[in-house]
């Protein structure tokens, strides 16, 4: 009984291993407020104030006033990272939503054990320092991290990135900073675009009725502006013309109603455009006059129109070349001759419901040196007329658990959408070695071929699978899910690394068909340079050690004994298990690319000098991870090494060639250790090598007249008859 939940648990483990997603609960802001001083939070300030109603908002003082607020992340996200233990960071907010300082104040986290120094998680964090979040989120929405991202900690940063964010945010409604609402999570009415029927309206009711808004700024304006905003230099730098002449005379309108897309488009236009718009996606008409551009230069540059962009709520988002048409005009009977018309589609991650009130921003620069500009932006603010838009009533509010749920979704759809390239690459490749086991009866038997099928797929899974996208497996994932399995379960965080994630679905796939020898033979990194180093030893003819088998067969289960330990560990203490699952050298030679302490490396360098005489001699004896993948590999439902009725007795050619010593004296592949380089399988095919299919051609020849072919085979007929014969034998 206790070895069938053993193996259920494994099979589980395999199904995700990845981190735990148990919420942390609200953090005790008083006990680490008294560990952190007021002044490393806000600058100057000497103290804190008597905790809020709410209990998760503490004030900072200055001189008995309140300057700024204190709060933990995790009072108002999960914050759960890729431990699956909540990263608890301590905040500080000034009255304007910047953010005055920011310490970390618990992280346990397996990459930083040890690893990358926590030094760098909090320079890290320090980074957002004098950032006013809240304007970073109307800019940016959902954009990368305002600073560099830790290399080999992605997961971990952009889990920071996205609770300090969230946290901030959350405490600004709750502060009711930054015109937020004070009520989280209140119901509000929804709107939705009716659409109205067909029709053809003329320039002058359009803007009459609404559906097309205008911004007008002159050269008096804007120069007003500039000296408004006191910089000397740009004040030095006026338009120059007579202050009433215009400097941009700019029209919007959404063609999220068809009347309003027809009657400025055209027909043909706009048939082009339903053809081009996807699903969800949404398109704007700009039309300007005067001397200054809405388009600018930067998306020549860059992609980006970096002076326009689309403001709603707490989002925000630019357009890029990939969605934007010249128009040549605007056809609408009646409309103004404009200098420049241009269509424009949203973004594939941009959030805009265009029932709902938003505004364009027109940036407008200065240049007060060579390589040196100050901005000020307009906002021409838009809604559509009231006919095409209904109003729905508000349901029930959002729990703060359902919320929750949205937002660390968006986290892990965003870090997938990010890796998309990655991701097929390395489903391709997952595919192809499929394709591979599923022939190898046909590939083996061109021993060259599989030999340099096999060396390519090593050095691909070191250096692509390893070195550039980080995804070595780690026992310590398995442990991290078996406590997510005892506590609480949740599959979203089980998404944060998409490589990762699709590793081990691949290797729960594949116990069921081949068992670990798919992973551990052909997409383990440190496998891979295991392997590769000892060819190159062998290249320089270093002598290969094959230990007596009496020896070997007693060594092998020291790696399930490792496992067991360090599953029992981390049952009764998960974070005293992580800190030594260091026997596994993968965190030093692939994660951090032996960019570590002495020791660490030392004990990689002798794992892998013994790994130049004795073949995987880690994967053999002490790989506990291996261990956990054998465990489940038994359900294995399929055999496809093949054996003759010989094998082991007397011949014993292929154990001798088996790199790991796979094979017992009596010739049965033992699944357990077999890592499915199919040497065995070449072996087994080769006319040249296996005795058996030696003596079966040799049959074959005293069977045929001497007559037919001058008493010979032909080389191809042969082949054909000692494969039927050999699947006879098998």
């Amino acid at each position: 009984m206790l070895l069938r939940a053993g193996v259920f648990i494994s099979l589980l483990v395999v199904l995700t291993g990845l981190c735990s997603p148990a919420f942390a609960a609200k953090g005790d802001l008083a006990r680490y407020l008294a560990k952190v001083p007021a002044s490393e939070l806000f600058s100057g300030a000497d103290g804190y104030g008597k905790l809020m109603d709410n209990a998760v908002i503490s004030p900072i003082l200055k001189d008995g006033k309140t300057v700024g607020y204190a709060f933990l992340d995790t009072a108002f996200v999960g914050a759960i990272g890729y431990s699956g233990k909540p990263i608890v960071i301590l905040i500080g907010l000034d009255k304007t939503g910047r953010i005055s300082g920011a310490q970390l104040v618990k992280l346990h986290e397996p990459i930083v054990l040890e690893g990358i120094p926590v030094k760098k998680i909090k320079d890290f964090i320090n980074g957002y320092r004098n950032i006013n979040i809240l304007k970073l989120i109307k800019k940016k929405g959902g954009a990368p991290p305002p600073v560099d991202i830790v290399s080999g900690a992605t997961v971990t940063i952009m889990v920071i990135d996205d609770s300090i964010k969230r946290s901030s945010v959350g405490a600004a409604r709750l502060l009711g900073l930054g015109g937020l609402s004070a009520v989280a999570g209140t119901a509000k009415a929804t709107s939705i675009v009716i659409p109205g029927e067909m029709q053809e309206k003329s320039w002058k009711d359009l803007v009459k009725n609404g559906s097309v808004h205008r911004l007008n700024l002159t050269l008096a304006k804007v120069n007003k502006s500039f000296v408004k905003q006191g910089n000397p230099r740009a004040i030095e730098r006026p338009e120059k013309g007579p202050p009433g002449d215009t400097f941009i005379d700019m029209y919007v309108a959404s063609l999220a109603v068809p009347t309003i897309a027809r009657s400025l488009l055209g027909k043909w236009e706009y048939r082009d455009y339903l053809k081009r718009i996807k699903k969800g996606q949404q398109a704007f008409i700009v039309m300007a006059s005067g001397r200054y551009s809405f388009r600018g230069s930067g998306y020549v540059r860059g992609g980006i129109f970096d002076r326009i962009q689309v403001v709603q709520g707490d989002g925000a988002f630019r357009f890029t070349d990939h969605g934007y048409k010249n128009i040549g005009d605007v056809v609408a009977k009646g409309a103004p001759d404009f200098r420049e018309v241009a269509l424009f589609y949203s973004p594939k991650s941009a959030v805009f419901n265009p029932a709902e009130p938003w505004r364009l921003q027109l940036l407008v620069q200065r240049a007060i040196g060579p390589l040196q500009k100050v901005f000020i932006a307009y906002d021409l603010k838009y809604h559509l007329p009231g006919q095409y838009v209904k109003v729905i009533p508000p349901v029930s509010p959002v729990s703060a658990q359902e919320a929750e749920t949205r937002a660390v979704n968006a986290l892990w759809m965003r870090m997938w959408r990010a890796r998309t390239g990655d991701i097929i690459i390395l489903l391709g490749a997952i595919f192809l070695l499929t394709v591979l086991f599923f022939v190898q009866n046909q590939v083996v038997k061109y021993r060259v071929l599989t030999d340099r099928i096999r060396l390519g797929f090593l050095i691909f899974t070191l250096f692509y699978i390893g070195y550039y996208v980080q995804a070595q497996l780690s026992v310590v994932n398995v442990f991290v899910f078996v406590n997510a399995v005892l506590s609480d379960f949740r599959w979203q965080f089980f998404l944060m690394d998409p490589m990762i994630f699709i590793l081990w679905c691949s290797v729960a796939v594949s116990l069921l068909f081949w068992g670990r020898g798919a992973y551990c033979g052909w997409l383990c990194p440190f496998g891979a340079l295991q392997e590769l180093t000892n060819k190159i030893a062998r290249y320089f003819k270093a002598p290969q050690i094959s230990l007596p088998w009496w020896l070997h067969e007693r060594l092998w289960p020291l790696k399930y004994i490792i496992f067991l330990v360090l599953l029992g560990l981390s049952v009764y203490s998960l974070d005293t298990a992580e800190y030594l699952t260091e026997v596994e050298p993968f965190k030093t030679a692939i994660v951090l690319k032996f960019m570590r302490s002495w020791p660490y490396i030392l004990y990689v360098v002798v794992l892998l000098s013994a790994g130049l005489f004795i073949e995987r001699f880690y994967c053999r004896y002490l790989c506990p991870l291996g261990a956990a993948l054998a465990i489940p590999g038994k359900l294995a439902m399929f055999n496809w090494l093949k054996r003759y009725r010989n094998c082991g007795d007397p011949c014993h050619i292929c154990a001798r060639e088996c790199m790991v010593q796979a094979i017992d004296p009596t010739g049965n592949i033992n699944p357990n250790e077999c890592l499915h380089c199919m040497a065995c399988q070449q072996t087994y095919f080769d006319e040249r090598v296996c005795p058996v299919v030696i003596h079966k051609l040799s049959k074959s020849r005293k069977n045929i007249p001497a007559g037919a072919s001058g008493g010979k085979i032909p080389r191809k007929s042969r082949k054909l008859n000692s494969a039927r014969e050999i699947g006879d034998q098998g």
